[in-house]
């Protein structure tokens, strides 16, 4: 078996290197155009180029994605984009459109190209002519099993790398192509400005009773009938792995680096301790938990087993579970001290109980005994955002280490 890469959202670039930092193979980033999440930071020219050199400079790599659907407006300016990116040093650019895709093979041919899970690829000869046509992976729509899947390995030309979603937000539609944002809001969901209607609580009208609102089913909230549970698969890394799927996909590029670095690092303990051991591997569910410590909805295993069914709706409220706060940031430790150098995010008390994460290890517990700030005066808590402090840690911790804490 094939050891799978762990690819993770980069919505800026402090989110790029907190995900290398915390164990990513690889990172997908948006630039300022031509990218399906308006709603992210995205990456300037400046921004790619030194993402690119940290993350080469650590041997991983860095995929741009370009996945909108174009109009006829955007394929020059496309074609100017695929100029000024071509010599950055991409390892491959994420597209979705035929016109985009001969775009790049002509102006670019040395540019491994992905197809974008926004071409809805679920059959093996349409994951066969994009390799024919000389695409190096075809991101996998999300609807699709596990059977699916294989099937898709063993019919596809075998240097053909497959890509999947294992965890993140799930779309109402196939693979991003709902219309009810372009609709309701008149924001392009295709263009990367889906207005998330998928969210909104829902009532029905008769068409002979206008302004009566009658709920889908007996709720006095509503009914948020179009709310997907968030996809999690990490239980189930051997299946993914003896599917044949190549690179394990997380979303989440409008997320925070604190989502990207706990997701991510639990994801890549799990990979590598199957990999450890294969015929004796035992899920740590310790993993689930941590990924229960970062906004979420409750978790779904999407299609990979079955056809989601009601269990897999949020019928309730559109909320998410957020249980924990990042407190803090490291900035600097001093090993002859245990002194760490903090960036302060929320406030935080002396005598509150707190975990302190670390990239490619594991978190450890502590009480806060002193904070103290830059002039070294004490502080009983630190209320100010962005704030430098300093307190004393019973363990290392490097810089991008993260303090948080369980909400009471």
């Amino acid at each position: 078996m094939n050891k799978p890469e762990l690819l993770a959202p980069g919505g800026s670039l402090e989110k790029l290197k907190t995900a290398i930092m915390y164990g990513a193979d690889a990172v997908y980033i948006g630039g300022e155009a031509f990218s399906l999440r308006t709603a992210a930071e995205n990456f300037s020219h400046e921004d790619m180029l030194e993402g690119i050199k940290f993350a080469h400079d650590r041997g991983k790599k860095v995929y741009l994605t370009a996945n909108i659907i174009p109009h006829n407006k955007d394929i020059a300016e496309f074609e100017d984009f695929v100029n000024e990116i071509r010599p950055m040093g991409f390892d491959a650019v994420l597209i979705s459109d035929l016109g985009m895709f001969d775009i790049i093979r002509t102006a670019a041919p040395e540019l491994p190209v992905h197809i974008s899970t926004q071409a809805n690829n679920v059959n093996w000869r349409s994951a066969a002519m994009w390799h024919k046509l000389g695409a190096k992976r075809v991101v996998l729509a999300r609807e699709m099993s596990f059977d699916e899947i294989r099937e898709i390995r063993e019919k596809a030309p075998k240097e053909l790398e497959l890509e999947a979603f294992v965890h993140g937000a799930m779309c109402i539609s196939y693979s991003g192509r709902c219309l009810l944002s372009n609709y309701l809001t008149n924001r392009d969901a295709n263009m990367g400005a889906c207005s998330h209607p998928c969210r909104w609580n829902y009532s029905l009208v008769e068409e002979k009773r206008p302004g009566q609102y009658m709920d889908v089913f007996e709720n006095e909230r509503g009914t948020f009938i179009f709310n997907s549970k968030d996809l999690c698969t990490i239980r189930h890394i051997p299946e993914l792995v003896k599917s044949g799927i190549s690179s394990f996909k997380i979303e989440g590029r409008v997320k925070t680096p604190y989502y990207v670095a706990t997701v991510i690092g639990a994801y890549r303990r799990e990979i590598d301790r199957y990999f450890a051991d294969p015929e004796n591997y035992v899920f740590n569910e310790a993993e689930f938990d941590e990924l229960c410590k970062v906004s979420h909805r409750p978790y779904t295993m999407g299609f990979y087993f079955q056809k989601p069914d009601a269990s897999s709706q949020v019928y309730t409220d559109s909320s998410y579970i957020r249980d924990y706060d990042l407190i803090a940031m490291v900035e600097d430790y001093d090993e002859s001290t245990g002194i760490a150098t903090i960036s302060q995010r929320n406030k935080f008390s002396v005598g509150e109980k707190i975990e302190v994460m670390r990239p490619m290890q594991p978190f450890f517990e502590m009480t806060v005994d002193a904070i103290s700030d830059t002039d070294g005066n004490a502080m009983q808590s630190a209320p100010h955002a962005a704030q430098t402090l300093y307190i004393k840690l019973p363990q290392p911790a490097c810089p991008g280490s993260m303090l948080r804490r369980k909400k009471a």
